[in-house]
C-alpha cells in the first residue's frame, strides 16, 4: 500500500498547493437535491440495465440488529448479576459499563461472522440472496476505465514489477482497449524519483495488449494519497467514466478487473465497488499466520457485513472501482477545525468518502467473493504496528464525524466502529486492571458477616459460579465459533486449496494458538496509540516497511521491556492474593511476559520458510498460484533493464487535458460543532 489504508488526507482542499494543478471550490452542503444524480448522471445518453436489487435489505439489518441488540443486552444483565451479588460498588460499575461496550462491540462481529457462513455455505450472494454468479464481464470500450497507481517513495522495482504484471494479466482477457494505466508518484526522495521515471519509460514502451501508461509526478505531495488522486481526477479525469485505484504493493488479476469495470457499467447508480484485498506474499512467521488467518476468513467475514452493509458498504482505500464523476462531485474533503492529531487533514479519507458518496444517492457495495485481489502486508509487528498507528489516529478522527448532517446510519456505525477497533484494547486493558484490583480487594478485606446490630442468622458472601462460567464460556463461543466456521466453509468448499483437510485444520489450530499469545501485544500497541493520540502526538509521515526482516533482540527488548516487566508485577500480585483470579488472567500474562521472544520469532523468515515447506499455513496463492502473481515473481527474479530509458517526464503525460473542479464538501454537525466545514474562500 502507497500511503496505506488511513493515513492519507485531503490537503487538495486547504489551498496550500501553489501549482494550478487541482482546481476547488466551495461547495454548500445538500442531502437531498443530489440524491437523483446516479441514475441521471449514468443514462445520459444511452439506455442502462436496471440496478442490482438487494431484497428485503431492511429486514435483514433489523433482524441483524435485533439479534446483536439481544444478545448485547444478556450479556449485559449476566455481568450485572455477577457483579450485584454481594452489593454492587463504584469500581465494579465502572467494570460493568466497560464490559457492555466491549461485550456489544463483540456481538456485532459475532453476528456479522453468522450471516457470512450461512450465504457462504449455501453459495448464495451477500446482496441479491440468490445463486452467486460471478460479476458480469460484458464490457463497453468505449466507457473508458483508468487504473491509477499512486505511490510515495517507494522500491521502484516492486512497484513497476507489481504494476506489469497486473497489466499483462489484463491483456491477457483481450479488452485491455477500455483501459489506460496511470503511475502517480508523489515521491519526494530524488533518486526513488529518477528511477521511478525511467523504469516508467520503460515499462510505457514494452506494454502489453495495446496498453498505454502515463507518469506524472507531483513535486509536492499536497494532500497526501487524497490530493494526488483529486489532481489526477481534475486534470484527466473527465476522459473516464471510472478508475481502479491500486496501492504500490497491490496486485489484481486481468478477469477482477474488468468484471469490476463491467459491473460498474451496468450499476448507473454503483458509486465504488470494494473487493477484499487477500494478503499474499508474506515469508516471515507473523506475515505467513496473517495472511492465512485473512484467507481463510475473511471472505466469510466480508459477506457476511454485505448482508446488512447491503448499498452502503465501505472503502478500504484500494483495489476498488470508483465512478470518477461521484467522486469528483461528492468526495472533495474539507480539514477538520484544530491542529493534528484530532484535527486538521482527515487521515483515514476512505471511510468518509464512502459515506459522502452514500450521502449523495450512490450505492457503495463490497465485493466479497474470492477474486484475484492481492495486497501485502509487513512482516514482523513492529512495522505492522507502525501502520496501525496511522490508522488509529486517522480512525479516531472519524468519532468527530459521528453526527455530520445528511450521513446514513450505517456510515455512523463505520466510524464508529473503526474508532473502537482501536479504543477496546485500551478499554479491555482497563476492565482487566480494575478487576484485578477488585479482586484483591475482595481477596484482602475481611468478610463481615454480621453488618447489624442485633441481626439474628449471619449473611453469607453469595458466588455466582454458575454464572459467571456460562459467561466466559459465551465469550469464548463468539472469539472462536466465528474461526470454526472459517474452517468448516473451507474444509466443505476449499480444502485442497489450502492443501488437503489435515494440513488445513491443523494450520487453524496453529492460528488459534499464535492468535491468542500474540493478542496481548497487540493490544497493548493499540492501548498507548489511542493514548498517544489522546495526548496530542501527531503520526509522522513515511512509506510503509514491507517484505520480511528479523527483528534484532536489542529492538524487541527496547520495544517490549516495559510490557514484560508490567506482566511479572500484575502475575505476580493476582497470583499472591487472588489465585484463581491469576489463572483466568494467565493467558494475557503469558502473553506480555513472552512478548520479546514472539516478537523476535514471529519475525523470523526461516521458521515462514519452515512451515511453508511443511504445507503449514499455506494459502491458495501458494498451493496453486495465481497466473497474475506467477508473473510478478517472474519479473521481480528477471527485472527488464531500464537503464536505457531515460526521457522526459513530460512526454510521459496525455497529450490533452479537460479540466474540471473538485467542490469541498461540509461534514458539520447539526448543531455546528465536531465536524469539518469548507475552508473559508481565501483559502480555497
Amino acid at each position: 500500500m502507497s500511503y496505506e489504508t488511513d493515513p492519507r488526507a485531503p490537503g487538495v482542499s486547504q489551498g496550500t498547493d501553489t501549482s494550478p494543478d487541482v482546481a476547488l471550490q466551495e461547495r454548500p452542503e445538500s442531502t437531498s437535491s443530489s440524491t437523483a444524480a446516479p441514475a441521471e448522471a449514468s443514462t445520459a445518453g444511452r439506455s442502462t440495465p436496471p440496478a442490482q436489487r438487494m431484497p428485503m435489505l431492511g429486514l435483514r439489518r433489523l433482524v441483524f440488529f435485533t439479534l446483536a441488540i439481544v444478545t448485547s443486552l444478556q450479556g449485559a444483565y449476566m455481568m450485572f448479576d455477577i457483579l450485584r451479588a454481594n452489593g454492587l460498588t463504584v469500581l465494579e460499575g465502572a467494570i460493568l459499563g466497560l464490559f457492555v461496550c466491549m461485550f456489544a462491540w463483540l456481538t456485532m462481529s459475532f453476528w456479522s461472522a453468522i450471516a457470512g457462513f450461512l450465504v457462504v455455505i449455501t453459495r448464495r450472494d451477500p446482496l441479491t440472496l440468490k445463486r452467486a454468479a460471478p460479476l458480469s464481464k460484458t464490457l463497453d470500450p468505449n466507457r473508458r476505465i483508468a487504473l491509477v497507481m499512486p505511490v510515495y517513495n517507494e522500491d521502484t522495482a516492486r512497484v513497476i514489477a507489481g504494476l506489469e504484471a497486473t497489466c499483462h494479466s489484463l491483456a491477457a482477457t483481450g479488452k485491455a482497449d477500455a483501459f489506460d494505466v496511470f503511475l502517480l508518484s508523489d515521491t519526494t526522495d530524488s533518486e526513488i524519483a529518477d528511477a521511478e521515471r525511467r523504469a516508467a519509460a520503460a515499462l510505457s514502451e514494452r506494454m502489453p495488449g495495446g496498453l498505454t501508461l502515463y507518469y506524472r509526478r507531483r513535486e509536492r505531495n499536497i494532500g497526501r494519497k487524497v490530493g494526488n488522486l483529486a489532481e489526477f481526477c481534475c486534470r484527466w479525469g473527465d476522459a473516464y467514466e471510472s478508475m481502479i485505484v491500486l496501492d504500490a504493493d497491490s496486485v489484481m488479476g486481468g478477469e477482477t478487473l474488468v468484471r469490476l469495470a463491467a459491473t460498474m457499467q451496468a450499476n448507473p447508480r454503483l458509486g465504488l465497488l470494494q473487493t477484499v484485498p487477500l494478503p499474499a506474499r508474506s515469508n516471515t512467521l507473523f506475515g505467513r499466520f496473517l495472511q492465512f488467518a485473512a484467507t481463510l476468513y475473511s471472505p466469510m467475514l466480508a459477506a457476511g457485513q454485505s448482508v446488512w452493509q447491503g448499498d452502503t458498504a465501505n472503502y478500504w482505500g484500494h483495489n476498488a472501482i470508483i465512478r470518477i464523476a461521484a467522486f469528483v462531485e461528492h468526495c472533495g474533503l474539507p480539514p477538520l477545525p484544530g491542529k493534528a492529531p484530532l484535527g486538521g487533514e482527515i487521515l483515514s479519507h476512505d471511510f468518509v468518502e464512502a459515506a459522502l458518496l452514500r450521502r449523495a444517492g450512490w450505492e457503495v457495495r463490497l465485493h466479497a467473493g474470492v477474486e484475484d485481489s492481492y495486497e501485502e502486508l509487513p512482516g514482523n509487528m513492529v512495522d505492522y504496528a507502525k501502520r496501525d498507528r496511522r490508522w488509529c489516529q486517522g480512525n479516531m478522527q472519524h468519532l468527530r464525524l459521528l453526527f455530520a448532517r445528511g450521513l446514513h446510519p450505517i456510515n455512523r456505525l463505520h466510524f464508529l466502529l473503526g474508532a473502537l477497533a482501536y479504543m477496546a484494547s485500551l478499554l479491555w486493558l482497563i476492565m482487566l486492571g480494575l478487576s484485578t484490583v477488585d479482586a484483591v480487594v475482595r481477596a484482602v478485606a475481611k468478610v463481615r458477616f454480621f453488618n447489624e446490630g442485633y441481626q439474628l442468622f449471619p449473611e453469607w458472601p453469595e458466588s455466582k459460579v454458575a454464572m459467571i462460567a456460562s459467561l466466559l464460556v459465551i465469550t469464548v463461543l463468539m472469539l472462536l465459533l466465528p474461526k470454526l466456521l472459517g474452517v468448516i466453509v473451507a474444509l466443505a468448499q476449499r480444502r485442497r486449496e489450502f492443501g488437503g483437510a489435515v494440513r488445513l485444520t491443523l494450520s487453524a489450530l496453529l492460528e488459534v494458538v499464535f492468535s491468542i499469545l500474540i493478542a496481548p501485544l497487540m493490544m497493548a500497541f493499540h492501548a498507548w496509540f489511542v493514548v498517544s493520540v489522546l495526548l496530542g502526538r501527531t503520526v509522522s509521515w513515511s512509506s510503509q516497511v514491507r517484505g520480511g526482516r528479523l527483528i534484532p533482540w536489542s529492538v524487541a527488548w527496547r520495544r517490549t521491556g516495559a510490557m514484560t516487566l508490567l506482566g511479572l508485577l500484575w502475575g505476580g500480585v493476582s497470583y499472591y492474593f487472588a489465585p484463581l483470579f491469576f489463572w483466568w488472567l494467565s493467558p494475557v500474562l503469558l502473553g506480555m511476559v513472552a512478548s520479546a521472544p514472539l516478537l523476535r520469532y514471529t519475525s523470523s523468515i526461516r521458521a515462514g520458510e519452515w512451515m511453508q515447506r511443511h504445507g503449514l499455513v499455506c494459502i491458495p496463492a501458494e498451493v496453486n498460484p495465481p497466473w497474475v502473481l506467477t508473473r510478478l515473481e517472474q519479473l521481480e527474479a528477471n527485472p527488464p533493464n531500464d537503464e536505457t530509458a531515460d526521457v522526459d517526464a513530460e512526454s510521459l503525460l496525455p497529450e490533452t487535458e479537460r479540466r474540471q473542479t473538485m467542490p469541498t464538501q461540509s461534514l458539520r454537525a447539526w448543531w455546528g460543532l465536531g465536524g469539518a466545514k469548507p475552508p473559508s474562500t481565501e483559502s480555497a
